[in-house]
């Protein structure tokens, strides 16, 4: 049994997983809490989860719970779209001061920053602010119809909550300037050779390698991961220190003994097996 929870406006359900849909009403995010991870559904599908100021809210709410109760996450889409864009409807009574508080950027800051790892399964499109969102995450699984863009300054703007210097960090200077500069728009086979997509899975399997990944995420020692991951963010000037601390911290631990003793223990008892099997 999983919680579903609709985020923003208050309303909340217990329900099985395959009912979080009519458990959500119009919360911008549909919740799925299991015993390791969490599966985040942007929940407005009637404008293609368009990103407005409720779902921003929506997802801080979110981060908070994940910061404090650290697990995977898994960020998806409502409707065979993960996210079309920013609500063009607020974008467009946006003014300076809106932008110099950085609605956007800060929620998917905080995203790329939780202590875990974030799993975008992006199906249809993912274009501007959806991009952004999915440039946030520590992966990203298609499918075939899947389309990344950012086609910001079509509209006068730029791509400001990220793409502008993370699409460098992800693809390199060439491809992101086609994407940022020249309006490209990738498809799932594109996205998936310059290593924007980490895979491409019929929409059918999407939500199984998500779950699949996550598990495999979460057999691994927690802390592990955590320190891991800030070690990986983490500029250049802070290694090798970063490391060798984080190491410090991790070679205390009582999981570190647990998981060696235990890999010792199967070591052991397979060369055992291969002994005794050459004395027969």
């Amino acid at each position: 049994m999983s919680e579903t929870t609709g985020t923003g406006d208050g309303s909340a359900a217990h329900a099985d997983s395959g009912s979080a849909a009519q458990a959500g009403g119009n919360s911008p995010l549909l919740i799925e809490r299991g015993e390791n991870r969490m599966i985040i559904r942007l929940n407005r599908p009637e404008v293609r989860n368009a990103i407005d100021l409720t779902m921003v809210e929506a997802l801080h709410e979110v981060c908070a719970e994940l910061e404090a109760h650290p697990q995977v996450a898994i960020l998806t889409g409502t409707g065979g779209t993960f996210a079309a864009g920013a609500d063009i409807g607020q974008l467009r009574e946006r003014r300076r001061d809106d932008a110099l508080a950085g609605i956007n950027s800060k929620i998917f800051s905080r995203i790329l920053d939780l202590p875990m790892p974030v799993i975008a399964l992006v199906d249809g499109y993912a274009l501007g602010g959806g991009a952004e969102l999915a440039f946030a995450a520590d992966f990203r699984i298609g499918t075939p119809s899947t389309k990344i863009g950012n086609p910001e300054p079509g509209l006068g703007i730029l791509a400001a909550a990220g793409a502008a210097w993370r699409l460098r960090e992800l693809v390199g200077e060439p491809r992101a300037k086609e994407i940022l500069l020249a309006g490209r728009t990738l498809n799932a086979d594109e996205a998936r050779a310059i290593g924007l997509l980490n895979d491409v899975v019929d929409p059918d399997e999407l939500e199984v390698a998500g779950e699949a990944l996550a598990e495999r995420i979460a057999s691994f020692a927690p802390l592990a991961v955590r320190l891991t991951k800030s070690a990986f963010h983490a500029p250049r000037e802070a290694h090798p220190l970063i490391d060798n601390v984080a190491q410090a911290v991790l070679f205390e631990t009582d999981e570190k003994f647990a998981r060696m003793d235990a890999f010792l223990a199967r070591r052991d008892a397979k060369k055992q097996a291969k002994r005794e099997a050459a004395d027969e």
